[in-house]
């Protein structure tokens, strides 16, 4: 997420005194080299649904693979809005990140091509994929691309514990 350069805004209400708005490009970071991150969707009887995936980021918006008839699939069919979340699993350390948007489908063969290279380079051998009918395949599956198109993102910083926001769209 680099080329955007969003202003933060720290929110005092809900951080220690003692700090301050993260930076961008440690949010942007933090969204780059997570391992997991967990994705939110809403079904058709407003129920939410969240799953554990991997992805990748890519100019400036995380993007991930899903298979059509999964259920986060079937959900984006109805309601293309989304959360997607990442961070440390601890209260004294790292950073949390939210990023609230639009999930769009990729279907470019040049954009899933270098899309399917950042995700053999990122998670190695077992995350190769081949690209074709718009979507990536591997072993006879095929899984659709989304990119997730930023509307706001939110850094919980966690020493000292401090909120920022992000406005993107």
């Amino acid at each position: 997420m680099q080329q955007l350069d969003p202003t933060p805004e720290f929110d005092g209400r809900f951080s220690d005194p003692a700090a301050g708005p993260t930076p961008w490009a440690e949010t942007a970071r933090a969204l780059e080299q997570a391992e997991l991150y967990w994705l939110s969707t809403v079904r058709a009887d407003g129920r939410p649904h969240v799953t554990p995936l991997i992805g990748v980021v890519a100019d400036g918006a995380p993007h991930f693979c899903t298979g059509l008839e999964e259920q986060k699939a079937r959900n984006l069919e109805r309601q293309a809005q989304v959360a997607l979340t990442t961070g440390a699993n601890s209260w004294a350390a790292g950073l949390d990140v939210v990023v609230e948007g639009r999930a769009v489908r990729v279907e470019d063969t040049t954009t899933l091509q270098r899309l399917a290279a950042m995700y053999l380079e990122k998670y190695g051998d077992d995350w190769r994929f081949g690209v074709g009918d718009g979507g990536f395949e591997t072993d006879g599956h095929f899984a659709a691309v989304f990119r997730i198109e930023p509307a706001k993102v939110l850094a919980f910083a966690k020493q000292p514990h401090g909120q920022t926001r992000y406005r993107l769209g």
